[in-house]
């Protein structure tokens, strides 16, 4: 299962996962999770299921904007609308950036270093989603900002 930020693009997990180790899944899910504009979203409208092609599936999960994601919550609504995997024998994978400082930057440093704050204390994208830690394989990339 591939995190991606937008349901219309390819996520960069899947490129990395290609270029570095040379192995394409035999089933691909591409999970986007979204906020809703609304408090809460009700259970029958939080998964939106599509398929791409042949063992390939787009999923979209909405949250409500008061409401904490549980991926593992939605997903487990996915078995009812057809979705079949097991949870502790699928793979999450993530994108991760890094960023590091540029030698140039448009930023003056006292936002460099509060920008540098403040993604040092930001919540993983495996706690905030509530993805099985042991599940996930992170591939990154450095930003320099």
């Amino acid at each position: 299962m591939f995190l991606a930020s937008d349901p219309g693009v390819t996520p960069t997990a899947l490129f990395h996962n290609l270029k570095h180790n040379r192995v394409l899944h035999e089933r691909l899910v591409f999970l986007t999770v979204r906020t809703a504009d609304v408090p809460r979203v009700p259970e029958e409208e939080r998964l939106d299921i599509a398929p791409l092609g042949a063992d390939v599936i787009r999923v979209v999960a909405a949250f409500g904007f008061v409401e904490t994601p549980d991926v593992p919550g939605a997903l487990a609504l996915g078995r009812r609308a057809g979705l079949d995997f097991d949870i502790m024998s699928t793979s999450f994978f993530l994108g991760r950036r890094t960023v590091t400082a540029a030698k140039r930057s448009a930023m003056p440093p006292w936002q460099h270093r509060l920008f540098g704050l403040l993604w040092r204390n930001g919540v993983s994208a495996t706690d905030f989603f509530r993805i099985p830690p042991e599940r996930v394989v992170e591939l990154g990339s450095q930003v320099a900002v």
